[in-house]
């Protein structure tokens, strides 16, 4: 997938918005004259890079589209999701005649609140790596086998950072002692215990995370296992956001595609997985020191 660049990336750049918190402050502004009730509700950092990198499909949830067209009166939330060919010094002019689009909440009901797809996991962590996902994140919540994006792919300092000013961070590993990694690995062709070590690896490094947490933040990092079938990855963050990887039945979890989904208005794949995660968790045991 290569990125497009939209008209929204294009008029934010003009109004020096294009960075999460310059953007945020004046979503707010925006908000306070559509509905004080949607102060704070603007997307979360890694969701504003979906925004204005086009890979959305379809539109933002309604009340986003209300609040970009009370910040962009000009346009319709349609026109400034769409491909703009132009410079990105020129501000382009409306459009007298706004095509006749689907409104966004028909689009997005259509697509479960799908807005994104990928090929592979490595076609995914090239859109969207770790640090675009997790920085400034609230919540984390992830299970799957290893969980290297986390664990191997985001820095442990910016982790602690992360758990030190409230996030908290969930994470549910398939057992390294367990039958369920031994099947796994055979089902991929990898020789003697080497997904066990490779999670134990991982296991040992959020430990040695944990250590060096403050004691009123260390409750906030909670590691458990559990020892079924593997049919997904999941990682949700913030209550808004899920990406999802299914486990194919001959290859290896990089060659995965990849989906994302958003919470929306009403239930969709974010719900579906949500409560898979949660059922996992429900049956999974802590990981102890």
């Amino acid at each position: 997938m290569t990125e497009t660049t939209i008209l929204l990336k294009v008029l934010l750049k003009q109004r020096h918005l294009q960075g999460h918190r310059a953007f945020c402050r004046e979503y707010d502004r925006a908000a306070k004259r559509v509905d004080p009730s949607l102060v704070g509700g603007y997307p979360s950092k890694a969701q504003f890079y979906r925004w204005i990198s086009g890979e959305l499909l379809g539109l933002p949830y309604a009340d986003h589209c209300r609040i970009l067209e009370t910040m962009f009166p000009n346009w319709s939330a349609e026109q400034l999701f769409k491909p703009y060919l132009g410079g990105m010094d020129f501000i382009p002019e409306p459009a007298s005649t706004p095509e006749r689009v689907a409104p966004a909440s028909v689009a997005r009901a259509e697509l479960a609140g799908l807005t994104a797809a990928y090929t592979s996991r490595s076609e995914f962590h090239h859109h969207m790596p770790p640090h675009k996902l997790f920085d400034g994140a609230r919540s984390i919540r992830m299970v799957g086998l290893s969980l290297n994006l986390l664990c191997q792919q985001y820095p442990d300092r910016d982790l602690i950072d992360l758990i030190e000013g409230g996030t908290e961070v969930d994470c549910l590993f398939l057992d390294p002692a367990g039958e369920a990694i031994r099947r796994r690995g055979a089902e991929e062709g990898h020789p003697g215990d080497l997904l066990s070590t490779l999670t134990d690896v991982n296991i040992g490094a959020l430990k040695r995370v944990a250590l060096k947490l403050t004691p009123d933040a260390t409750p906030r990092l909670r590691l458990h296992v559990y020892d079924e079938t593997i049919r997904f990855n999941i990682t949700i963050v913030d209550d808004a956001l899920c990406v999802v990887q299914p486990y194919l039945s001959d290859g290896r979890g990089i060659e995965s595609p990849t989906l994302v989904a958003e919470r929306g208005e009403t239930p969709g794949l974010y719900e579906t997985f949500c409560q898979v995660f949660e059922s996992l968790w429900s049956r999974s045991r802590e990981v102890t020191a």
